[in-house]
Parts: C-alpha cells; sequence; structure tokens
C-alpha cells in the first residue's frame, strides 16, 4: 500500500505542476489550441508514467508486481492513445479556423512543417501499437511479432520528445519549465535504461550463471539448477520468479518468466518448468556448464505481504513451483495447501509438497480430475468446508487464469480482506 500510495503520489504532484505551468504559460493562438496544448501536455506526463511502469525499478516491482504493474501500463497506454489523438484533431481544427482552410489542407500543410511531421509519425506509432495490443488482436499474433511492435513505442517516444521541444513554449516558458521537463524525461528515462538494461547485465556480469544440473521431474517436467558466483548477494525471495535466457538453447528473443520452484539458498537457483512450448520442451537438453542469462528477480508473490500467522496457498498444474518455494521459507507458519491438477502424475514435485507440508504439520489436499468433473473445487461453500478459518489468513493463489479468476471472484465472496489476498500471472505480455 506504501508503494501505492508513493507512485500515485509522485504521479498527482506532476499533474499538478504541469497544470500550473500550462496556466502561467499563456493561451494559445485560439482557444481550440490552447485545448490542444493543455491535451498535449498531458500526453506528455503519460509517456513518462508508461516509462516509470515498464522500468522494472525493484522497489515498485517486489512491492506492487510485474503484473498489476502490466495491466496498469496497458490501460494508460489506451488512455495515452485518446490523449494523442484528441491532441491532434484539436491541433489541426484550430490551425483551420485560424488559416480559415478545410482540415485536409490544414493536415498537409502541417505535415510539411518538420516539427509536426515528428509528432504525425509518433501518433502513427502509437495507434498501429494500440491496435495490435488490442485483446481479440493480441490473443492472435504470437509473442514475438507483438513483442518487436510493441518495441516501436521507443521510437515513438523519440519522436515526441523532439516534437515537444521544438513545438510548445510550455517547456520554454520559464527557467523553472525547462529544468522541470528536461529533470522529468531524464528521470523517466534514466529508470527504463537502469532497470531494463543496466542492473540485468550488471548482474549477469556480477554473478556469472550457469546450468549445474538438469533433472528430469516426469516426462514433461524437468528442474534446471543454475549456480553461478555469490549468489547470497542475489536479492531473490521464495515465490518471486526469472526471465530466463540460454544462449545457444533458443534464438536471444525467446525468454520466458520462470518461477523459482525452490527457496533461494545463496548457492543455487532452481526453475522448474513443464514443456508447453519450444523453449520449455528443450530445457532437458540444456548443456551442463552453460550459461545462463536471467533477468531478475521480479514479482510481489512473497511473504513481504504476509499479514497473518495462517497462510492458504492455492495452485493449479506447475502453478505450485512458487507456492513449494515458499513453503521452505521460516515465516510459512500454519499453512493450508491446496493443489489441482488434471491426474496425480501432472502434480509437479509432489512428493517435495507433501514432505514439506508434513514438515510444518501443514495440511495438503491434492484434487485430481477435469475442472467440469465432481462438485466445484473453488466454490466459496467448498473453500469454508475445507478452511473454516479462511477469512482470517493469507490466501496465496497461482494458476491457470480461469482458476485464479474463479478463486479470487469465492474470496471476495467469503469476505476475504482484499489486503490478504495475493495472485499473480506470471507473463511478459
Amino acid at each position: 500500500m506504501a508503494a501505492r500510495w508513493a507512485l500515485w503520489t509522485f504521479v498527482a504532484i506532476n499533474l499538478v505542476i504541469v497544470e500550473v505551468l500550462f496556466v502561467t504559460a499563456g493561451s494559445g493562438k485560439n482557444g481550440v489550441l490552447t485545448v490542444a496544448k493543455f491535451f498535449g501536455l498531458h500526453a506528455a506526463v503519460l509517456m513518462l508514467f508508461q516509462l516509470l511502469l515498464v522500468a522494472r525499478l525493484p522497489w515498485l516491482d517486489r512491492r506492487i508486481g510485474m503484473d498489476r504493474l502490466t495491466v496498469w501500463h496497458r490501460w494508460v497506454g489506451f488512455t495515452l492513445l485518446w490523449t494523442i489523438l484528441t491532441h491532434a484533431l484539436l491541433v489541426v481544427l484550430g490551425y483551420a479556423k485560424l488559416d480559415d482552410a478545410s482540415m485536409t489542407k490544414t493536415f498537409s500543410s502541417l505535415a510539411g512543417v518538420p516539427a509536426s511531421l515528428l509528432g504525425m509519425c509518433a501518433a502513427a506509432i502509437v495507434v498501429v501499437v494500440a491496435a495490435v495490443s488490442a485483446r481479440f488482436v493480441r490473443r492472435r499474433l504470437p509473442y514475438e511479432v507483438w513483442h518487436g511492435l510493441h518495441l516501436l513505442l521507443y521510437v515513438a517516444l523519440g519522436l515526441a520528445f523532439v516534437h515537444q521541444l521544438q513545438e510548445t513554449t510550455t517547456f520554454t516558458s520559464s527557467a523553472f519549465a525547462e529544468l522541470y521537463w528536461w529533470a522529468l524525461w531524464l528521470f523517466a528515462f534514466g529508470a527504463l535504461v537502469t532497470g531494463r538494461f543496466v542492473m540485468p547485465v550488471w548482474r549477469n556480469v556480477y554473478h556469472r550463471f550457469e546450468v549445474s544440473a538438469v533433472v528430469p521431474e516426469s516426462g514433461n517436467v524437468v528442474s534446471v539448477h543454475v549456480t553461478g558466483r555469490r549468489l547470497d548477494k542475489l536479492p531473490a525471495r521464495a515465490g518471486q520468479f526469472f526471465i530466463w535466457r540460454f544462449p545457444g538453447h533458443n534464438n536471444w528473443w525467446l525468454a520466458n518468466p520462470f518461477s523459482l520452484s525452490a527457496a533461494p539458498d545463496g548457492r543455487t537457483l532452481r526453475l522448474t518448468a513443464k514443456a508447453v512450448g519450444s523453449t520449455s520442451a528443450g530445457l532437458r537438453h540444456l548443456p551442463i556448464g552453460g550459461r545462463a542469462f536471467i533477468e531478475g528477480p521480479y514479482g510481489a508473490f512473497t511473504s513481504l505481504h504476509r499479514t497473518r500467522p495462517g497462510a492458504l496457498l492455492i495452485a493449479g498444474g506447475v502453478g505450485i513451483t512458487p507456492i513449494r518455494a515458499m513453503l521452505e521459507e521460516e515465516s510459512a507458519g500454519d499453512v493450508v495447501v491446496l493443489y489441482r491438477v488434471r491426474t496425480e502424475s501432472d502434480a509437479v514435485l509432489l512428493d517435495e509438497v507433501r514432505d514439506l507440508v508434513a514438515g510444518r504439520d501443514g495440511r495438503l489436499h491434492l484434487f485430481t480430475g477435469h475442472r467440469n468433473e465432481g462438485p466445484p473445487v473453488f466454490e466459496p461453500d467448498r473453500l469454508r468446508a475445507l478452511v473454516p478459518d479462511i477469512v482470517e489468513r493469507d490466501v496465496y493463489v497461482c494458476g491457470p487464469p480461469a482458476m485464479t479468476s474463479t478463486v479470487l471472484g469465492s474470496l471476495r465472496a467469503l469476505g476475504v480482506p482484499r489486503g490478504q489476498v495475493h495472485a499473480e500471472r506470471f507473463g511478459l505480455a
């Protein structure tokens, strides 16, 4: 909650500063252009906020979680789209009224001005990326294609930055305004470069990660053990995930977010993955001693957010991996584990989970069968029967999206306080 308050307070303060700069910088050439400037300034703030949301800053990620930050990034992105389109439409309309010309002729004239053309190109890129990010389009595109198109936004940001420097007078209306805008842009870009590039490269150079063991857990599940130098200095916690790349295993742009399936012990890191794609299916063929390039740790699915002594851990399928890691922590306390799989043979790391739960005098309930077979496992009444004191526990949920949504709905119906519910949907998109 403190992280959310800090983030939104930062945004609110900057919006107030922008409003003051807008008022003190004077009006445009006519009323329409004044409103257009208003939307343009707010588009600039939204762009910078977008950079912060995807910068993967550890302080925010550990407290809020990459999944929630990504959802915010998505909705701020669509807000940015409509803000930019409104700004562009008002600019054309304002100059058309000023010159007593048609909007088509005015648009053509503005396209001949380099500064305006840069803004048009930036807006066009934002429209394209927004179009491919619509759910019905995104689901039909391979992740690599969508991600490649999404990277064009960095080009749009560069074009928009130059456009703003050349077009607006608000940036240079006073010494304070000029200092403020430069500081804000440098802060946002600095956060992005640090979180997405500098920190991952530094950690990989420092720790020198390499594959130490590859252990088949079943016919389609494999665990990969990674070691390195001074792993006790790596700030990883049980429940977090890394983005893994294994040079020589796949193309560089093919990366997967895998949770740690064992609590970090300062000597090794372990991931456990089910073969659901070319990247995860090929993990069992990794050479021992091969290099690993990892980004992270990421995620807020950790005991850092515990508020109660007891915990209910709910997992579906391979979603057991972060929960299995959390069971090793001293703070696990009084635990109940609900594990949903198709068949018992699909229960990843089941023997380890059983041993860890038994070692804490906890309870493990394993549910098998198709989700449409038998009584619903995660309906409110069933959960209350299985865990009568559920509202007094922290609840951690990790599994397929449909299962997670069902569980979260049941927890709301049971009146489990929101602050006691912890769920994270791991993914890069």
